[in-house]
C-alpha cells in the first residue's frame, strides 16, 4: 500500500510521480507500453552482466543524459541490487568523465540525496 504523498520523501515521490504517469502511458498505450516492458525486462535480466553491474551502466548513462526520474529509478535499482555507496559513486565518476561538470553536478546532487533518501531506511 502506498504511503499519502505528504508522508512520501522526496526520492519516494519522484518514483510515485513516474509509476503514475507510466499507468496513464499504458492506459493510452497499451501495446507500445507492453513492448517497452518487455524490452526493457530482457535488457536488464541476470546473463554475462550482473543485475546489479546493469543498474550501475543505467545510472551512469541516465546521468549523461541528465534524466532525473531515470537517475532516481536506477539509484533505486542499484540499491535494490545491493550495490554499495561507493559502487555507485564510482559509476557516477564515469558518468562525469563521459559527461563532464552537468554529469558530476546530478552525480554530486541528485544521486547522492536519492542514495541516502533510499539506504535510510535500511542501516
Amino acid at each position: 500500500m502506498m504511503m499519502p504523498e505528504q508522508e512520501m520523501n522526496w526520492t519516494q515521490a519522484y518514483l510515485h510521480d513516474y509509476k503514475e504517469g507510466m499507468g496513464i502511458f499504458s492506459e493510452r498505450m497499451p501495446e507500445v507500453s507492453h513492448q517497452f516492458s518487455q524490452f526493457s525486462e530482457a535488457c536488464f535480466k541476470e546473463g554475462e552482466l550482473s543485475k546489479k553491474q546493469k543498474q550501475l551502466m543505467a545510472l551512469g548513462i541516465s546521468i549523461v543524459a541528465q534524466d532525473e526520474y531515470c537517475m532516481i529509478y536506477h539509484t533505486k535499482g542499484c540499491v535494490d541490487q545491493g550495490a554499495s555507496e561507493k559502487e555507485v559513486l564510482e559509476a557516477c565518476g564515469v558518468a562525469a568523465a563521459f559527461g563532464g561538470g552537468a554529469a558530476l553536478s546530478q552525480a554530486v546532487t541528485l544521486v547522492q540525496e536519492a542514495y541516502a533518501d533510499l539506504t535510510t531506511n535500511l542501516n
